[in-house]
């Protein structure tokens, strides 16, 4: 997993070192940089498929990712630190990127290796626009790689009329669920053919915060049988026809979060934005037991500001975003110094009271 981030220069985040555990429940209030966090996983997956330069351009070029613009910051620094607990730090990415022409390019990118306690560097990359360890297959490279392919930011955000999620997909494109859904007819069906036992879990878990919803009806599209929908059956209705245009926009998104969270070969780290959005407070609580569930096996990191999700966790999953002195700082809650607040009250009932922070410092 993921031990720790060091952060330098990158947006709000001046000078950050962020430790992370098996769960990762991101809170704060809007605009002190949770979401910046959350991008740099999005930046990094960008840069691991050779796409930096477009991706800073579509992101408003250089002075967006630069802690206060060029004026103030010449260089970006991350460092990724990779290990199976904090006390067994085995490899390191360390990337610094600076600016050129309002974009990124990178200027040094390194890994490291743990050897009874010393680190071991590798350059690979100096001033080049792009570069990817994603053909490495040997050394260093290749343990970093393992870990960078399945970094992805999933946000199951858009419902509307042309959503990604409503329309068809090929139904070969089933590798892995994509960050926003567009494929979970495809890796559905994918999963009914080649694992029912995860595909018959998923229905049921969807059954319990959806009780009109039977099961799916997958299949490919009788007319061009490279195509798949998201179809199912509603309970009594047999021959009634329902597809994703029919599901409520939370029932919707709940689909894709089972699917992602269930599924029998998750991505090592599952990094999820506002996971919450429109779900019911049972399907909060459901979420919760399958974030839950799924670290035993694979790193969660989730960014949130349901008061509902965080009930559901302990103090120390919780990571506080908070502003100080025009900085984004995140502090991790310990259950001992809290002991005295939780008799009384629950976790999310004290980050409503502001005793925790990630609140608006008015408050």
């Amino acid at each position: 997993m993921i031990v720790k981030i060091d952060v330098k220069g990158y947006k709000s985040i001046k000078n950050q070192s962020i430790e992370l555990r098996p769960i990762n429940i991101l809170i704060g209030s809007n605009g002190v940089g949770k979401s910046n966090f959350i991008s740099i996983f999005s930046l990094i997956r960008n840069l691991y498929d050779r796409n930096l330069g477009d991706y800073v351009i579509q992101k408003g070029g250089a002075d967006s990712f630069l802690y206060f613009g060029k004026k103030q910051t010449q260089q970006i620094d991350i460092d990724f630190f990779f290990g199976s607990d904090f006390s067994n730090q085995t490899n390191r990415l360390i990337i610094s990127l600076a600016e050129s022409q309002d974009s990124l390019y990178i200027k040094s990118l390194d890994t490291a290796f743990n050897s009874y306690g010393k680190w071991h560097f590798h350059n690979y990359a100096k001033s080049v626009r792009e570069f990817s360890l994603k053909g490495i297959q040997y050394g260093q490279g290749y343990y970093v790689n393992n870990r960078l392919k399945e970094f992805e930011v999933y946000h199951f955000h858009d419902t509307g009329d042309k959503s990604p999620m409503k329309g068809t997909s090929n139904i070969n494109d089933n590798l892995m669920l994509k960050h926003n859904g567009s494929n979970v007819a495809a890796f559905l069906y994918y999963l009914q053919e080649k694992h029912p036992k995860h595909f018959v879990r998923i229905e049921k878990t969807i059954k319990s915060i959806a009780p009109f919803f039977e099961r799916f009806v997958l299949s490919p599209d009788r007319l061009n049988e490279n195509q798949i929908r998201l179809e199912w059956r509603e309970v009594g209705e047999p021959d009634a026809y329902f597809n994703a245009n029919h599901l409520s926009d939370g029932t919707l998104r709940f689909i894709c979060l089972a699917t992602l969270l269930m599924q029998p070969s998750p991505p090592k780290t599952i990094i999820i934005d506002e996971p919450e959005l429109g779900l019911h407070p049972v399907a909060i609580s459901k979420l919760a037991s399958l974030i839950r569930k799924a670290s035993e096996e694979v790193q969660i990191i989730v960014s949130s500001q349901s008061v509902y999700l965080v009930d559901y966790f302990e103090p120390e999953d919780i990571l506080i975003a908070d502003r100080e002195e025009k900085e984004t700082v995140f502090n991790r809650l310990n259950k001992v110094e809290l002991n005295s607040w939780l008799q009384d009250y629950s976790l999310g009932e004290v980050w409503e009271k502001n005793i925790i922070g990630g609140q608006p410092s008015n408050m």
